[in-house]
């Protein structure tokens, strides 16, 4: 499975008739992307709304990012992910993980007891788990949402590699020492094409006021120790906050941001456009697609 240099991870396509998403992908596919990311959260079901996507374009993958665990069991969990990957060999990634307190607690009902220990007993289960179906020709292939040390390494050692999300380039290279030079180090990385400061963060707070208040996204941060304090994290986050997570400004710095994390050793960015509105961003994919030279559009 190739997703390329870069990808884009947007939640938009849940908010627009399945056919209209599929037609999405086909662009996205045209505009020369690796990969579409779209997570599972209060929209279509992961594995259900990733067999609409690949409908799709021919070559481009459909990643979850980031499949919830507690959604489902892991014998489920294994079916649908070798299901997809008979229909569409080599075009469909499981993205895992672990969610956050409130949405396990207070969402779906479950108890958000040891989440590392929870990953790791839900992989036993998916790859214990019988299939007596037309079996893929191509092997099944897994990511972990992985920030700290321990679910790094289980994605080392579990999986194709990790995707942390809402992280900075400092975060990259700390993941790659953990993961090595082989497993797959897949990052998203927020833009805002905006140049005045001021419009710039507070479209990007409509972002990151999604997710100041979890804990393993401001635990995360922290433990990188570039001087986050429990303030930055107040509302929709400091100014300092925000820049870090948010690459903002012309076209050359949101690159220069993506290029940094390729610097610190990810094997692909995926660009989440956000403009502080729920449409589909897709003349700003047009544009990323020409600036990193993916196409002549």
């Amino acid at each position: 499975m190739d997703i390329g240099r870069y990808g884009i991870w947007t939640f938009t396509l849940d908010l627009v008739p399945s056919s209209r998403s599929a037609e999405h992908v086909d662009e996205l596919d045209e505009l020369g992307f690796g990969a579409v990311w779209v997570p599972e959260a209060f929209g279509r079901e992961a594995f259900t709304g990733a067999s609409l996507l690949l409908q799709g374009g021919t070559d481009i993958v459909v990643a979850t990012g980031i499949a919830n665990i507690w959604a489902r069991d892991p014998m489920a969990a294994s079916a649908a992910q070798s299901t997809l990957t008979e229909a569409y060999p080599d075009r469909f990634l499981l993205g895992l993980g672990v969610s956050h307190q409130p949405m396990v607690e207070a969402v779906r009902g479950h108890a958000y007891a040891k989440p590392y220990s929870a990953m790791r007993a839900f992989l036993d289960g998916m790859d214990a788990a019988p299939f007596m179906a037309a079996a893929p020709t191509t092997g099944p292939k897994r990511m972990l949402a992985a920030l700290g040390p321990k679910m790094l390494e289980l994605a080392r050692d579990r999986a194709t590699g990790a995707h942390p999300y809402f992280v900075p380039p400092e975060h990259t290279a700390v993941a790659r020492r953990a993961l090595g030079e082989g497993p797959l180090l897949a990052v998203e990385q927020a833009v805002v094409l905006e140049t005045d400061p001021t419009r710039a963060r507070d479209f990007a707070r409509t972002h990151t006021g999604i997710y100041t208040g979890l804990p393993n996204y401001a635990g995360n941060l922290k433990r990188l120790d570039l001087g986050f304090t429990d303030d930055d994290f107040t509302g929709a986050g400091s100014d300092r906050l925000v820049d870090a997570i948010v690459a903002w400004g012309g076209m050359d710095d949101v690159l220069a941001r993506i290029q940094a994390h390729h610097d610190a050793g990810a094997d692909h960015v995926c660009i989440q456009v956000i403009d502080g509105t729920t449409e589909v961003p897709a003349q700003a994919w047009r544009d990323l697609s020409a600036a990193l030279g993916l196409s002549s559009s």
